[in-house]
């Protein structure tokens, strides 16, 4: 573990970042005492893929049946009936 006053972080901050990086411990101490701890951020995700409009486009699909008056029984459920 690196202990380091503030005047010294003040003037070597970029060097304690790289070493906080690497994985060392640093810690800015205010006189004798330990006041702060540097640590890295987690890495942050990449960002999804842009969106392809029509990237489905051969997937799935349907026949002429599609377009076929649904069932009475069915046709009662969407409609809310309890006929």
């Amino acid at each position: 573990m690196t202990t380091v006053t503030v005047h010294y972080a003040k003037t070597h901050l970029s060097k304690l970042i790289a070493a906080a990086e690497r994985g060392e411990e640093v810690v800015i101490a205010r006189g004798d005492k330990p006041a702060v701890r540097l640590t890295p951020l987690e890495p942050t995700l990449p960002a999804p893929p842009a969106r392809r409009f029509g990237a489905l486009r051969e997937e799935g699909g349907f026949d002429e049946s599609f377009f076929d008056p649904l069932p009475e029984e069915e046709l009662r459920l969407w409609e809310g009936r309890e006929d």
